[in-house]
């Protein structure tokens, strides 16, 4: 039985005030046996995790360097993620492929270097509207999987996370509905276990397009579905609890 989880992304949102009133408000309602984690911009890191020290809501950053250390200016190493504590980062993210340019080669290194560091990685992958329009969802969602299951090998694939973002679907208001979501997910369910049936039904699944407390419980309730991957909605307090709560 794979456990849920709901991670929030925070992106490039929040204050030290508005942190600490936001998790303040989080923590005081929440109730729920799925495992949820926030991910807030990275020089926020170190006074997150102090609030949230005691507490069962886990700290995720957004981005990393896939190398260790050296003349990297303005990079983030996965040793100094793994030194303060933090368990999961998001690689791959549409924002990151479409504004910064990375490429599947870079995530599946990112991804590795998480991996090597004992670190599981929050793997991003999503078609936009022009490539579902096509009809080549699953042609691009399978490419940048598979670069990554390529890249990494079987000794890297033991413990990571796939979230699924239809691109059209983010900050946009529209989701997909229960079926798209659903399709996708089980197809890549499907590719992980043509390379090994036992990682495909224990590797977590998210949904990630907009994601709100409206749709959360549809979306969850699907046999692929194990959690989501939110944007917006993570930064109200109220609409957060809520997903958490769809999840379990």
């Amino acid at each position: 039985m794979r456990k849920p989880l709901v991670a929030g992304n925070w992106k490039m949102n929040g204050s030290l005030e508005s942190n600490r009133k936001l998790l303040e408000a989080l923590v005081s309602g929440l109730n729920t046996q799925a495992e949820v984690l926030v991910c807030p911009p990275a020089v926020y890191a170190h006074s997150v995790l102090e609030q949230l020290a005691g507490t069962a809501v886990k700290v995720g950053l957004q981005n990393v360097s896939d190398k260790t250390s050296g003349a990297f200016t303005g990079e983030i190493s996965p040793l100094m993620v793994k030194d303060l504590g933090i368990e999961y980062v998001i690689i791959g993210h549409s924002e990151r492929r479409a504004i910064y340019g990375e490429t599947d080669e870079q995530v599946a290194a990112k991804f590795c270097a998480l991996v090597d560091a004992g670190i599981a990685p929050i793997l991003c992958v999503g078609e936009t509207l022009e490539e579902r329009q096509a009809g080549d969802t699953m042609k691009v969602v399978a490419a940048q999987v598979e670069a990554v299951l390529r890249t990494a090998g079987p000794e890297r694939l033991a413990n990571f996370v796939i979230a699924y973002e239809p691109v059209w679907a983010i900050g946009t208001g529209l989701t997909a509905t229960p079926e798209q979501a659903q399709e996708v997910h089980a197809a890549i369910r499907t590719l992980l276990a043509e390379h090994d049936e036992a990682m495909a039904a224990k590797t977590r699944i998210l949904y990630g397009g907009s994601m709100k407390a409206a749709n959360a419980v549809e979306l969850i309730a699907l046999p692929d579905v194990d959690g989501g991957l939110v944007g917006g909605a993570s930064l109200v307090a109220e609409e957060f609890q809520a997903i958490c709560h769809a999840a379990g």
